[in-house]
């Protein structure tokens, strides 16, 4: 049996994938929402509650960490993240079962060279130092535990995300699309669903516990031609594409917390962004998913999912 807390794009997709492979599944949210499937347990469940969790977690082999903030600032995550992380853990190790989790690339410390997973991992201040200190107090704590690395989402149910419906919406509606940065620069982008792959590979192998791996990640794209990716599956016109420039989003920022939080990352949008999964791939024993098959998924998705033209 798995525990997968947190049912947004990675939660959703590794208890599907989990599933679908066979495996009981309990699925723990605020909400109780999560996969409607025969394997899927869906419990109602504070994550941050040591006995909630406690009783949650009896008899698991492994749980998949998926929750983020409340709300996309630094105050948010520091208020939140590391208390839950902590409970997670401390159930874990009690219960004997490995903690995976998703991890993002703020954390690394020198982010315009092509980032491996032996690239340092110190960034400070911000939403960036916060990544950094989980890390650190993931490897500090008795559990076991595997971070999986990825670029930004893309993919069925991704919506808040730079991929998500700023430009599926658009293109599928026959709209401009406006990014942020520069529209010109290779950037690392992760499939959701090789991420969850990767994700419960990593539980399954013992000999890659407390380690932090990279999930299977395609060459690095611009967004530019992300866009028209997704237009080509989608089968429509490339649509025009535009990006707000940094200078307009710092100066936002003097007034506007949420766009002072988005502009402390402009800097992966303004330079080539880049990682590299190679090393991991080859341990986990996957490989990405091409982009066209991707883009296809994706656009399949929203069109069966979401009313386009409506709103999103």
């Amino acid at each position: 049996m798995y525990v997968v807390t947190g049912a947004g794009p990675v939660g959703y997709t590794v208890a599907e994938q989990l599933a679908e492979q066979g495996h009981q599944v309990r699925v723990l949210t605020r909400s109780g929402s999560g996969p409607e499937h025969p394997l899927i347990e869906r419990v109602r469940a504070d994550v941050s509650d040591p006995a909630q969790l406690t009783e949650a977690m009896n008899g698991a082999a492994a749980v998949f960490h998926c929750i983020h903030g409340s709300a996309y600032r630094a105050a948010a995550w520091a208020a939140e993240l590391p208390h839950a992380e902590q409970v997670v853990m401390d159930a874990a190790a009690a219960a004997g079962a490995v903690v995976v989790f998703p991890e993002s690339l703020y954390s690394y410390s020198e982010p315009d060279r092509a980032m491996t997973e032996a690239s340092p991992r110190a960034a400070t201040g911000g939403k960036r130092g916060i990544r950094t200190a989980l890390l650190a107090a993931r490897q500090a704590h008795a559990a076991s535990t595997v971070s999986v690395v990825a670029g930004d989402f893309f993919g069925p149910r991704v919506k808040m995300a730079h991929a998500g419906e700023r430009m599926v919406t658009p293109i599928l509606a026959g709209k401009a699309v406006q990014f942020i940065g520069s529209i010109n620069q290779p950037h690392s982008f992760t499939y959701v669903p090789d991420l969850a792959a990767a994700m419960i590979a990593a539980a399954r192998q013992p000999e890659l516990w407390n380690t932090v791996l990279h999930a299977p990640t395609g060459p690095a794209v611009t967004q530019r031609e992300m866009a028209a990716a997704h237009a080509e599956a989608a089968g429509v016109a490339a649509p025009k594409v535009s990006a707000v420039p940094g200078w307009v989003l710092r100066i936002a920022g003097v007034f506007s917390t949420d766009m002072r939080e988005l502009a402390e990352l402009l800097y992966q949008f303004e330079r080539p962004f880049v990682m590299d999964s190679s090393q991991s791939q080859k341990l986990l024993g996957l490989e990405p998913t091409p982009l066209a098959q991707a883009a296809e998924a994706t656009v399949t998705w929203w069109r069966s999912t979401v009313q386009v033209g409506a709103g999103g």
